[in-house]
């Protein structure tokens, strides 16, 4: 009873606390009847910025008081992130009182030219409320449709929002041509408008004697993204020649004005040209700077080539975002969209791409030797970290650095700049290969392809989202799964991807690896089940294993039907004897490179059992393959010298394990497969709400 009493207790408390929490918002709503407009904003401190502008405003302050408005008001906390000098006020007010419910895709402001305002609705997730938009800022739903009745009796209401709203500005002493300019007016009269230090005359030209600029002039609403001048500047680029009447089309998403902070974020959508001959889509990217700032981009896709144009992604990044302009919004990009023009070596170098300047800082400062290795390939595909992950990469003990100061001690040495160039190696593979061919290539079975990094191969897999069925794609090398962040950024001799974490920079122990890799389930499983796996997280010693892929294990089953599976995960005394044969623990790791040269006859090492592992190692083109003197059958090493922190994994394709090392019963082959397949699936669960594709 008295646990009772205490939850019921507990209940009232939280029901009290919510009450207290709508205590303001209640307030609020029962002085509008008699609370007016002005006094209302007048009272608030958290609007306080936008009062006082409005209270130095005659005009302003003669709308507010006597006429009927609708008032979108920044908070102060939106002041402060504000970098522009003057708040234009007209701009927040409309001379229509509309409720949240009645907002259209418009709406007509105050201005003098009655630039409209632009109204986006989002939905974030299935049976939520959708989130409101007024061109780039968020209405603060909680906050709004407060509705008052001023001296005379006209209706108005507020709402306020996260962000101050910005008209097109001119430059001190210049006027528009034209009162509230459609894109083609903005392009127009751009030397009188504020948009320093950007200039766009080339594209414009180009825009006028392809006589596209009907594009910019229909009315509607669409989105108008305009490359800046020093796009078409860097030499020995092309561009400016290689804009043609399409190029100009896939700068245009017709039929919305998307803004940048309700924007649907890594959704494709069509641009103007989309035919069946050449689609081109536009999508938003964010890329995350540290320190609560964003930088945004956009990426053009071409899904069909012509003659002239390379089918991928080409990026941009927004440099000046979200001018309105009559017929829809108007983003400044750093770089025309749809024109493939640099090599992969050099948009790598190119400053102007900044969505990896910490790799290329990373290149430049101690490893230049890698881009001299890269000039003369006539095709490659570069898989290059972000700024995050080169900085996690700096964090961990791979060059055995604490401090800034011995981090650059670490890396000037002669033997680490060796092994980075090593690791950047990894990330470059010889051949043009898309998101679609890794794809393709990756249906039932792990893809793999050799790196730049002698002997080093990065492995493909596919990852379906249980919900969506959207397949994303993570890349292995060298210990470490990456995921793709941004694919096929197209250069003239193949494409760029962008990873999440710097490959072959071991930051997972074996056990860690053993768990998260998609290809290793069953070897963990079997581990977990005998607590094998407990010792795989020590960090004071180093260990050395041997694990057979999934694939082995159910193809040695099936050439083994003696062997009963069952019985053999069941028995975990059994179980763990096995795995003993496969792992070395010495004051050491021993690479295959090593255990080649150590092994000219019959190597023995030491593993965690009572019994010592005798094998011979042999290379042929370039991969590895190990005999084990217990069977004499030689067998790939389908991975090799998968770096941990505390020891390497080498994967191979045939476990060491006798038929008579299990528990026969007589089981039958099917049984066997369909026990084995159901430890994949319960593997595969075990990885959340995305499974693996293939082993």
């Amino acid at each position: 009873m008295a646990t009772s009493s205490c939850g019921r207790g507990a209940r009232y408390a939280v029901l009290l606390l919510a009450c207290l929490q709508l205590l303001p918002t209640v307030r609020t709503v029962g002085r509008s009847s008699s609370v007016t407009l002005e006094a209302r904003m007048r009272d608030d401190p958290d609007l306080s910025e936008f009062y006082s502008l409005i209270e130095r405003d005659e005009i302003a302050m003669s709308k507010l008081v006597h006429h009927p408005l609708t008032v979108f008001a920044p908070t102060n906390q939106a002041f402060q992130r504000y970098l522009n000098n003057k708040t234009h006020l007209n701009y927040h007010m409309s001379s229509t009182p509309l409720r949240l419910s009645q907002l259209g895709d418009t709406v007509r402001s105050l201005n003098d030219d009655g630039t409209p305002l632009y109204i986006t609705r989002r939905r974030p997730l299935s049976g939520m409320q959708e989130d409101l938009y007024v061109n780039s800022a968020k209405i603060v739903r909680e906050r709004s449709n407060m509705e008052f009745k001023n001296s005379r009796g006209y209706t108005q209401i507020l709402h306020i929002i996260d962000d101050v709203l910005t008209p097109i500005t001119t430059v001190f002493n210049k006027t528009l041509d034209t009162p509230n300019p459609d894109a083609w007016g903005f392009l127009q009269s751009v030397e009188a408008i504020n948009i320093e230090p950007h200039r766009v005359r080339s594209f414009r030209k180009k825009i006028l004697n392809l006589k596209r600029d009907q594009v910019f002039k229909k009315s509607g609403i669409s989105t108008f993204f305009i490359p800046v001048e020093t796009g078409f500047k860097a030499p020995p680029s092309p561009t400016l020649s290689m804009v043609d009447r399409r190029v100009i089309d896939g700068h245009v998403i017709p039929n919305k004005a998307i803004f940048t902070t309700p924007a649907p974020y890594g959704k494709p959508l069509e641009t103007l040209q989309f035919e069946d001959d050449l689609r081109v889509t536009i999508t938003f990217f964010r890329h995350d700077t540290g320190k609560n700032t964003q930088r945004v981009f956009v990426i053009s896709n071409t899904m069909y080539s012509n003659s002239r144009l390379t089918p991928g992604a080409v990026i941009a990044e927004i440099v000046k975002p979200n001018i309105p302009v009559a017929n829809g919004v108007v983003h400044l990009i750093h770089r025309p969209l749809v024109i493939v023009d640099m090599h992969a070596l050099q948009m790598l170098t190119d400053n102007s791409h900044t969505l990896w300047s910490k790799f290329r800082d990373l290149i430049e400062d101690y490893a230049p030797d890698f881009l001299h290795m890269l000039r003369g390939m006539n095709q490659m595909t570069i898989f290059v970290p972000q700024d995050e992950a080169v900085t996690q990469m700096m964090q961990t003990n791979f060059m055995r650095f604490d401090s800034v100061r011995k981090c650059t001690e670490a890396l000037n040495s002669n033997r680490n700049r060796k092994k980075l160039l090593e690791v950047l190696m990894m990330h470059v593979v010889p051949d043009a290969i898309t998101v679609d061919k890794i794809k393709r290539n990756n249906q039932n079975h792990i893809y793999q392809i050799p790196t730049m990094n002698s002997r080093r191969f990065i492995y493909f897999n596919l990852n379906e989202n249980r919900t969506t069925h959207d397949k994303s794609v993570t890349v292995e090398g060298g210990g470490v799964n990456a995921s793709l962040v941004l694919g096929d950024i197209a250069t003239k001799d193949g494409y760029i991807h962008i990873i999440d974490r710097m490959l072959g920079v071991s930051y997972m122990t074996v056990q860690e690896k053993l768990e998260t890799d998609p290809m290793l389930n069953l070897t963990y499983h079997f581990g977990k089940l005998n607590h094998f796996n407990d010792q795989l997280n020590m960090t004071n010693k180093r260990f050395t294993y041997f694990v057979p892929r999934d694939k082995a294990w159910i193809q040695w089953f099936i050439e083994h039907p003696a062997a009963n599976l069952d019985d053999f995960v069941r028995n975990r005394e059994q179980s763990r004897l096995v795995l003993e044969h496969h792992l070395i623990v010495a004051d050491r790791v021993f690479s295959m490179g090593d255990l080649r040269n150590m092994s000219h006859d019959s190597l023995i090492l030491p593993t965690v059992g009572l019994e010592s592992l005798q094998i011979r190692v042999k290379e042929e083109d370039n991969r590895y393959f190990i005999q084990w003197k217990e069977t004499g059958r030689w067998t790939t090493v389908f991975r090799a010298d998968v770096e941990c922190t505390n020891g390497l994994i080498h994967v191979i394709d045939v476990p060491f394990v006798h038929e008579y090392d299990m528990i026969t019963s007589g089981a039958q082959r099917y049984g066997v497969v369909t026990l084995a397949t159901l430890l994949l699936v319960t593997a595969f669960a075990t990885l959340g709400p995305i499974g693996s594709i293939g082993f």
